[in-house]
């Protein structure tokens, strides 16, 4: 079976289970590296999506960024504890930096 994925839209991209096809579309720039990342966390041993979700949190796009991290969240919950890179991730990001939810904050 031959699965197509929409990297503009995101569509089937939870789907996704396939880590080359992941670098692949990394290599190309393709939009909706994140919500992809979501789809190795859900579908993938966390050893093979681990290197993916880690470059899909350094994404240059805020919104895919923030789908990269709930990758992070994603394997975390389904794997019972993440690799030593996933975890340098979090601790890097800290809960004092500026988060992506605090510059999106409505409040003055």
């Amino acid at each position: 079976m031959t699965r197509s994925w929409d990297w503009t839209t995101g569509e089937g991209l939870l789907g996704l289970d396939n880590p080359e096809e992941w670098d692949a579309a990394f290599e190309r720039g393709e939009r909706s590296l994140g919500t992809a990342a979501i789809g190795l966390a859900f579908n993938c041993p966390l050893e093979d999506a681990s290197p993916r979700i880690v470059r899909a949190t350094q994404l240059p796009d805020t919104d895919q960024r923030g789908f990269a991290f709930t990758a992070v969240g994603t394997a975390a919950r389904l794997n019972g504890a993440l690799t030593p890179e996933l975890y340098e991730v979090l601790r890097a990001a800290g809960p004092g930096r500026k988060s992506i939810a605090g510059t999106r904050s409505t409040t003055p």
